[in-house]
Order: structure tokens, then C-alpha cells, then sequence
């Protein structure tokens, strides 16, 4: 039976210093608390600048979070000293981004950077080219591609949907229990994209990992999620599994799902993205939506709303408040 690992973010907060001198702070995530449990497919859904990748960065140790700690399996990651817990962590918790071009270098062969990914890992494949070899087509095949196929080409000798493909299988290498893929699908043709969250189901279901999907797409987020986390200007506004999108409790969730073009029918409501930034000053002043909410109540721009648990999601908001 395969581990069950745990991704905590506690209070994770991550701030910007902005100008000539610094002296300007944005948040750009805020005190956000979530549980990541293996087996199961999370999508953290939000529009651009919401704090999406930004958290992924720092759970991927490429980014150190300004307060707050990622905990995994209990223990911060961030306080990890020796390289070899550094590593095992590396392996666990895998990284696939939204450039499959910039992910390899375009002076390799693609086929040579998997080998160099194997023996990083697993150096007793050095010794053993025939099971390196076999290894490595399994992870391919299971993407969808065959090691023949790509075998002596480089990155641009390959489509976007082939490279997102490889970058799948690179990441599988170590066998880890989580992916984080950070807007995979955004650069690849429309009809390729269902096959990469295709891809990320069977792994689900047929390998134990567990991937944590950053994205906007609302409709894509439905499709391929066992739970879903939306952001709002680096705060959790709601939570809870895909049927949240069917019948969202927060007015953000709702306006991202009334801006959904259908084919018979124009948009409802056209989504006017944020502007500006949440300083640091302005913190715990109100909600942070209270400027474009059309239920916004006196209280809404005086305190900050609390998480109310709904029973199927929950949501931080003041209309439910007195529920």
C-alpha cells in the first residue's frame, strides 16, 4: 500500500516589497490555511494575480514564504537543513509548469534529461542501461508516449502537447506522492488539454499521486478535481468538492461562473478583473471583494468575514454568517 503524505499550509503568508526602496508591501498571499491529502486531485482556481502560482512556488521550496510554514508529513519544509531530507522531499513533491518549452534545456536531447532525472533519483540505474531504459518508456507510455517517438530529438523537434507529456513523465520519475502543475494546460491547443487532465486522472487513480492543479479555467477545473480551493487576492474564499462550481456559495465564485461563455448563450456577466493590489495596511479592513460584491453589507467594508463552514464547502463571507 502506498504512503499517505500531507501537504499543511499554515497561515501562509507571502509579501512583496515594491518600489525604488522597497518600502511598499504587497500581500500577495494571505493567511492561508489548507490540508493537501494524497488521493485526491486539488485544483486551486482563481483569476491572474490571485496568488495561485505563488503558492505553488513555495510549495515547490522555490520560493520562501514571508510568514506562515508548509508543513509536510509535519515537518517544515522550510527548516530542512540537510540535503538529504531536502532531496527525499524533492522526490515526494514534484513540479510540472505551464512553459513545457522552458522546463527543458533546448541544447539536450529531451530523452537525455529523463536519464539524468533517473539517476539523480536513483543512481543504482547507472549500472543498469537495459532497466533505465525500461523505466523510463513505462513513464513515457503511461503519458502516452512512446520512447521511440522522441528518442535523439530535442525540445523543439516536439509539440507543446508532446513536451507537457514529457514533463508529466519527468516528474513521475521518482515516484513522488504529489505534482504540482501550475497552469499545465494553458499553452497547449484546446483539444490537447483534456488529455493532459486525462493524464493526471489515471495517475490518480492508477499510481497514488496525487496532483495539485493552479489554473482559471472554470469548466476545467470541474472536470478534473476531487476538491477545489478558490482565491481571491491571495485569500481562500471558498472551498469544497467540484459541485461547488454547480451551485457557488460566494459572490466571486458565482461571477466566475456567470462569465462562463456558453454556445447558446453570450455571457451573462462579463468578469471585470481586480485592480491593484491588497497592501499591507489594508489588511483585516473589510473583505477584500467588498468593492465589486453586489451583496456588500456596511459590514463587509468594516470587518473581515470569518470562514462559515456550509457543510458541502466552506466560504468566507458575511452573508452567512448569522447561518
Amino acid at each position: 500500500m502506498r504512503r499517505q503524505d500531507t501537504i499543511v499550509l499554515r497561515d501562509l503568508t507571502k509579501v512583496f516589497s515594491l518600489g525604488l526602496l522597497g518600502r511598499k508591501k504587497i500581500i500577495a498571499v494571505d493567511r492561508v490555511n489548507l490540508e493537501i491529502r494524497s488521493g485526491e486531485i486539488l485544483n486551486i482556481l482563481g483569476e491572474s494575480g490571485s496568488g495561485k502560482s505563488t503558492i505553488a512556488k513555495m510549495v515547490l521550496r522555490l520560493l520562501r514564504p514571508t510568514k506562515g510554514e508548509i508543513l509536510f508529513n509535519n515537518t517544515n519544509i522550510w527548516r530542512m537543513t540537510k540535503w538529504k531530507d531536502i532531496k527525499e522531499y524533492y522526490r515526494r513533491v514534484q513540479g510540472v509548469f505551464q512553459d513545457p518549452y522552458s522546463s527543458f534545456n533546448p541544447r539536450r536531447r529531451v530523452l537525455d534529461v529523463l536519464y539524468d532525472t533517473l539517476y539523480n533519483y536513483f543512481p543504482e540505474y547507472r549500472e543498469d542501461k537495459v532497466s533505465a531504459k525500461k523505466y523510463i518508456a513505462e513513464a513515457l507510455e503511461s503519458v502516452g508516449l512512446n520512447i521511440n517517438d522522441i528518442e535523439g530529438k530535442y525540445s523543439h523537434q516536439l509539440s507543446g502537447g508532446q513536451l507537457q507529456r514529457a514533463s508529466i513523465a519527468r516528474a513521475l520519475l521518482p515516484k513522488p506522492s504529489f505534482i504540482v502543475a501550475d497552469e499545465p494546460v494553458s499553452m497547449v491547443d484546446a483539444s490537447t488539454r483534456i488529455d493532459i487532465l486525462n493524464i493526471f486522472i489515471d495517475l490518480k487513480e492508477e499510481y497514488g499521486v496525487s496532483p495539485i492543479i493552479i489554473g482559471h479555467d472554470y469548466s476545467l477545473a470541474y472536470y478534473a478535481s476531487d476538491r477545489i480551493v478558490v482565491l481571491y487576492k491571495g485569500q481562500i474564499v471558498e472551498e469544497g468538492p467540484p459541485e461547488v462550481l454547480e451551485d457557488p456559495a460566494h459572490p466571486y465564485t458565482r461571477l466566475l461562473k456567470e462569465s462562463v461563455p456558453l454556445i447558446d448563450r453570450k455571457w451573462s456577466k462579463k468578469l471585470e478583473y481586480s485592480i491593484g493590489d491588497i497592501e499591507v495596511s489594508r489588511r483585516g479592513k473589510g473583505c477584500i471583494f467588498a468593492d465589486r460584491c453586489p451583496f456588500k453589507k456596511p459590514i463587509c467594508e468594516q470587518k473581515e468575514p470569518p470562514v462559515i463552514n456550509l457543510g458541502k464547502s466552506k466560504v468566507k463571507c458575511w452573508l452567512y454568517a448569522s447561518k
